[in-house]
């Protein structure tokens, strides 16, 4: 990419047609993420009537800024209401609400826009400067990759999700479980489906996710265990709810950067998107952190390193769909059928015949993320009239969205029914100290490590060597065989220093 065409790209994106749609398109992608079971996914497939008229770079950039204000908007709920708003905001909700129940709301919400913005802006960067190089990276994963990353991040999850790992891999076989209802990803054949036509399609995560957290809490609220969290001093509303967000970040400024680039590799693996590195970063942090103990009772540096990989992998997930047209995930699929229609075909030929067409689509990334911090604090500053309604009016509200946010995804009453259930189940899981997010991201992981572990089986003639015949499997391999042994070989050691020190 010369210097020229970088002026000219610069010069398509900064036109006042695409600042408005980028403003109105965060706008919107604010309001919907906000709203528990409405996705970023959701958001985006409502927007396509739309983009029937506007030109290619603009149609892109509403896609973009929806997605990325969406995502990040997510939190929001997290924070206030326990509830997250998109699967990857579940990672850490239990973190951002315990910060809250602090009276740290608006710092948590603060790290969460700041750090969303910078890690897009990093992934922007990274999609900017080496685009074909990830991608042709990226191609050659194979299952077995797959397989080691996905199972990857169910450990890390499991492990970190509670200070009993064996209730955390508990929730996450229960998840997996769940995961299997349905039809055979092989065989076609119905699964634990016991005659509901139904269930042939399995069991949906949002109506999940929406009952284990947001109906969930409705529940504890209902009994003695739920906790109100305290209603921000009329004061904070003039406060800047920025101002911890530069000292926790002199605090813990790697796992800003380890953050970012987790988010930005794990994104640019086609198939895979940005979901799986939030999990993943907050566990790492959590792994690596030399103050573990403090997660859970509201702590920056997991919310800091989660954030960041948040919206670098929405930006790298690009990576694959603009340079070979394979989408990274399903908005990702999206936006490729919105640019075959202007006439954009994505792939390798895209640089070549059209480079400041391509350059002005990635520099709407770093657009949009930039858009994210004026606009998310207007957001933290009315989120504080959230707590300050009466807790008689917000529970039949939230349960309002509970259920609308259920029927949307498949148009049934079967997935309200789901939530429900879920929504008990999670109660009755949590009243015995059973962690809920491992379910959620092991029935969201579940299909792709049994299909990635099935074809690699088949591959390897049924041989389990064949996962350590790759380079990158077999150091995917050994890092996963080293989370799982070396807790155990700990606590073996442990035992064995007890009778010698009494």
């Amino acid at each position: 990419m010369t210097f020229d065409v970088f002026i000219s790209a610069l010069w398509i994106v900064l036109q006042p047609q695409v600042l408005i749609v980028v403003l109105l398109a965060s706008i919107y992608g604010l309001f919907i993420g906000a709203i528990p079971g409405l996705s970023a996914t959701m958001a985006t497939a409502l927007l396509i009537p739309l983009t029937f008229y506007m030109d290619p770079v603009p149609a892109i950039a509403a896609i973009v800024a929806t997605t990325a204000m969406a995502i990040t908007a997510g939190d929001i709920p997290g924070v206030l209401l326990r509830i997250p708003g998109t699967p990857a905001s579940a990672a850490y909700v239990e973190e951002a609400y315990a910060l809250n129940m602090k009276g740290k709301a608006q710092l948590a919400m603060g790290i969460g826009i700041i750090f969303s913005a910078a890690g897009g802006l990093f992934g922007a960067l990274v999609l900017l400067v080496s685009a074909p190089l990830l991608a042709r990276a990226s191609l050659n994963f194979s299952s077995f990759e797959f397989f080691w990353l996905a199972l990857l991040g169910l450990l890390t999850s499991a492990l970190v999700s509670t200070n009993a790992p064996a209730r955390g891999l508990f929730s996450l076989c229960l998840g997996l479980l769940i995961s299997t209802v349905g039809l055979d990803v092989t065989s076609g054949q119905p699964r634990f489906t016991f005659g509901v036509i139904d269930l042939y399609g399995g069991v949906s995560f949002i109506p999940t996710m929406i009952g284990m957290f947001a109906f969930a809490e409705l529940l504890r609220g209902l009994s003695s265990a739920g906790t109100v969290p305290p209603v921000p001093a009329k004061e904070s509303l003039f406060s800047n709810p920025f101002a911890g967000v530069w000292g926790a970040f002199r605090r813990y400024p790697w796992s800003f950067l380890r953050g970012s680039t987790l988010g930005a590799s794990i994104g640019a693996l086609p198939g895979v998107g940005g979901d799986l590195a939030a999990w993943i970063a907050y566990g790492m942090s959590r792994r690596f952190s030399r103050t573990p103990e403090k997660f859970g009772t509201g702590h920056e540096e997991g919310l800091i390193e989660a954030s960041s990989s948040n919206n670098a992998g929405l930006s790298s997930a690009w990576v694959p769909a603009l340079v070979f047209g394979i989408p990274g995930d399903a908005v990702t699929a999206i936006a490729i059928g919105v640019l075959f229609m202007k006439g954009l075909n994505p792939g390798p030929k895209l640089f070549v015949e059209n480079p400041t067409m391509l350059t002005a689509v990635i520099l709407t990334f770093a657009l949009a993320n930039l858009f994210l911090i004026p606009i998310g604090f207007l957001a933290i500053k009315g989120a504080r009239y959230v707590l300050a309604v009466p807790r008689g009016l917000i529970v039949p509200t939230i349960l309002v969205f509970c259920v609308v946010g259920s029927f949307a995804i498949n148009n049934t009453v079967f997935d309200i029914a789901i939530m429900l259930v879920a929504g008990l189940v999670a109660y009755l899981m949590e009243s015995n100290r059973f962690p809920i997010a491992p379910v959620i991201l092991g029935l969201v992981l579940g299909p792709i490590l049994e299909r990635n572990f099935i074809m690699s089986m088949q591959i390897a003639d049924g041989n389990l060597i064949g996962f350590f015949s790759r380079p990158v499997a077999a150091g995917l391999g050994i890092l996963v065989c080293a989370i799982i042994v070396i807790p155990i070989l700990r606590s073996l050691a442990a035992r064995l220093r007890r009778p010698l020190s009494s």
